[in-house]
């Protein structure tokens, strides 16, 4: 579908990451996880990286908005969208992408993202809590700091909701008082919170160093590349 949104909602969900929200279109269906192309309408700059960006759809189906969130870069599309006045529109290209939750609820899901990386992540979580699937979720979620770690509120309230979805926060600087998880997901880290290594589906979503990095890691502790599904976030 190929339609304009009208922006409603914008806010900071991180530090340097905003969330903005668009009106959904009516009879507009997606997948929990896949993503859409935004493109800026006759923008004041642009640059060579063009006018549209691929971004994830944040919000779950059933839910009655669209979200797209994104890092805060120095360029010509960020800097317009941060400024859109609330009511502009924006030209939206629609759902694209199979980065989706497997439908064998006995089959335990395993999500490994960095930072911004998390995103698909939180459509799927929210639709299956939502919709009450019987899936087992953990999510590795890492960033350098708490302030860093886009939608954090949201994955606590989801893991309160959801009996059957783990939370793990784990941050690459050191923390005062924090007896939790730290430092970057390792071999280790993941055994420690995945019961049985060659059964869940892995899902990794994060920029492409980290994605290349996380699979090394799964490959190395001999999981099957079948169960390994991944989504590389460039230039977000």
């Amino acid at each position: 579908m190929q339609i304009n949104v009208k922006l409603i909602r914008k806010e900071t969900i991180a530090s340097g990451t905003m969330a903005f929200h668009f009106s959904k279109p009516r009879g507009f269906e997606f997948r929990a996880g896949q993503f859409a192309d935004y493109t800026l309408i006759d923008p004041p700059e642009t640059d060579t990286e063009g006018n549209t960006r691929g971004l994830s759809l944040v919000q779950a189906p059933f839910e009655e908005d669209l979200v797209a969130a994104t890092r805060k870069r120095d360029t010509a599309f960020k800097r317009v969208q941060k400024d859109l006045p609330i009511g502009s529109e924006i030209k939206l290209d629609a759902p694209y992408g199979d980065f989706s939750l497997h439908k064998t609820q006995s089959t335990r899901a395993v999500f490994i993202t960095g930072g911004i990386g998390v995103t698909p992540v939180r459509s799927m979580i929210a639709q299956a809590t939502h919709d009450k699937t019987a899936h087992e979720i953990t999510l590795l979620h890492v960033s350098r700091t708490p302030a860093d770690l886009p939608l954090k509120g949201v994955f606590e309230q989801l893991a309160r909701d959801n009996s059957n979805f783990t939370y793990v926060m784990t941050f690459e600087s050191a923390l005062d008082g924090w007896k939790d998880e730290h430092g970057r997901v390792d071999a280790a880290m993941v055994k420690r919170h995945v019961p049985d290594l060659h059964k869940p589906i892995f899902y990794l979503s994060s920029p492409d160093g980290m994605v290349k990095a996380m699979r090394a890691l799964l490959v190395g502790l001999e999981i099957n590349e079948d169960n390994i599904r991944t989504e590389e976030f460039s230039g977000y």
